[in-house]
């Protein structure tokens, strides 16, 4: 196995093409499988020039990722679509479908809504989303739905009514909606102000830590090892360490891997001061 580049209790950090280490990970040993690929070169990897990541190379990930989840384990994977000659790619739709047919379920299909647009467009509205395909390997093995959604109607509405032995109508006890709803599937999250931007800014697309830790704390269980094959600045890991999981980081260019380990270690020492071990 290629040797870590960083390497703490919670998990290890890869730097190295994603497909060399997976091809060398055990079978059915990741629990989720959470990432954002370089989708439509719309990233800049070493030198300033574009990451080719072909359909044919996503093909491969994918196959390599079916094969490491477990039964009933689940990939997030986030992505968008470049607009090239007018018109956008759908290489998203392309990932989603392809998962279906190497035989996963698409369980969701969520949106990520993000406070801003890059540029103005003059013949479509911004774009201010992202997918956010929920794939299982069969039926999902955990859900543990996140409740932070505001009821409109928190208080007793509606009147319930019965018969008794003689036969008289009687008014029972009113019910009261829960404060607190599950939260839908569309997530609107915001990029500023997120644990460890500054460091995470020098990466081109990292997305946030709440994003991350939300998805991690609804679709897998404490301790379950968690993979990122496409780690970027290291948010996963930031997120697992949160949430009490473990964390498998695969990043092919070294700056960020750099990124990621200080990050790793800065949240580590913020969690020794939280539990009185500094």
């Amino acid at each position: 196995m290629i040797k870590p580049y960083h390497e703490t209790a919670h998990g290890v950090l890869y730097h190295a093409d994603c497909l060399t280490v997976m091809a060398e990970m055990a079978e059915k040993s990741v629990d989720l499988v959470l990432t954002s690929p370089p989708y439509d070169n719309l990233r800049e990897y070493g030198e300033g020039k574009g990451y080719a990541f072909t359909f044919s190379e996503f093909k491969c990930i994918a196959d390599i990722i079916e094969r490491l989840l477990v039964e009933r384990g689940i990939c997030v994977w986030i992505v968008s679509d470049a607009v090239i000659c007018g018109s956008e790619t759908g290489s998203s739709f392309r990932q989603a479908l392809y998962f279906k047919d190497i035989g996963m379920n698409l369980n969701d299909t969520m949106i990520w809504v993000k406070p801003s647009f890059t540029f103005p467009e003059s013949v479509r509205y911004p774009q201010v989303f992202e997918y956010m395909f929920i794939l299982s390997k069969g039926r999902v093995r955990c859900f543990n739905p996140i409740k932070d959604r505001k009821n409109k109607y928190g208080t007793c509405f509606g009147k319930n009514t019965s018969r008794n032995a003689a036969g008289k109508r009687i008014e029972l006890k009113k019910n009261k909606t829960q404060d607190y709803g599950i939260r839908y599937n569309v997530w609107d999250v915001n990029t500023v102000g997120q644990y460890g931007s500054k460091v995470a800014n020098d990466h081109p697309a990292a997305f946030p830590a709440n994003l991350a830790g939300d998805h991690i704390a609804s679709w897998s269980h404490p301790q379950d090892l968690i993979l990122d094959p496409f780690a970027g600045s290291g948010t996963t890991a930031i997120a697992c360490i949160k949430t009490n999981r473990r964390y498998i980081l695969i990043e092919k260019e070294e700056k960020y891997c750099e990124i990621a380990a200080r990050r790793i270690d800065s949240e580590l020492d913020q969690t020794d001061i939280f539990r009185g071990e500094a």
